[in-house]
């Protein structure tokens, strides 16, 4: 340490001992000087050139900054329809590494794509009466039809704790207006129970 600002200050020294009249030009001033005594070397040298997308140097910084966009798809355009599923399904899970078993996984993907199918389309609702009653408060109607309903992509992730969880679905559909849209996003919401068996399994939780 010592070592290094007794360097710092010779450095300092030795500048301020220069004369003022002696200091060379500013790069910028000597390049655009020698650019108008001669046009043809100006054409020639790139050093005294402007930058205009920014400092070429480092190249690794540049390459490495790269990396992540080639690693991780971009999502893809609206309308592409199922061919850009799989990069869908790919960003889902690059943003959120897993961390539920694998059979706790498996269970409550298959819950969450019915659940959501119900709730867009209607189908299925009387296997799921305590999210959807037949009676008492007023059930919403289907928004969307079942022909152009399409499920994109879908993951299950812990929700704050190992007893609940989180199904995050991407889909697609046509809703009663006729208008067709996809890469919507929908979150059902689950929390485990044991039965008096000991049976573990996932039960979703009511949207209010």
């Amino acid at each position: 340490m010592l070592s290094t600002v007794i360097l710092a200050v010779i450095g300092g020294l030795a500048l301020l001992g220069v004369p003022y009249g002696q200091q060379p030009p500013a790069p910028a001033t000597a390049s655009a000087a020698t650019a108008a005594k001669d046009p043809s070397t100006a054409a020639v040298s790139p050093a005294s050139q402007p930058t205009v997308h920014g400092p070429p140097s480092p190249a690794p910084a540049t390459s490495s900054a790269s990396t992540p966009s080639a690693l991780e798809p971009p999502l893809p355009p609206h309308g592409e329809g199922p061919v850009g599923d799989r990069a869908i399904q790919h960003s889902l899970e690059a943003a959120w590494p897993d961390d539920l078993p694998a059979g706790d996984e498996r269970e409550l993907l298959t819950a969450g794509r019915a659940l959501l199918r119900a709730d867009a389309t209607g189908v299925g609702r009387a296997n799921w009466p305590q999210v959807f009653p037949a009676s008492g408060q007023a059930v919403v109607a289907p928004a969307f039809a079942t022909a152009h309903f399409r499920i994109q992509a879908a993951i299950a992730r812990r929700d704050g704790s190992p007893d609940r969880a989180v199904v995050h679905l991407v889909w697609a559909g046509m809703d009663r207006g006729g208008t067709f849209a996809d890469l919507r996003i929908s979150d059902w919401h689950f929390t485990r129970t044991t039965s008096q068996k000991g049976a573990a399994t996932w039960a979703p939780q009511t949207r209010t």
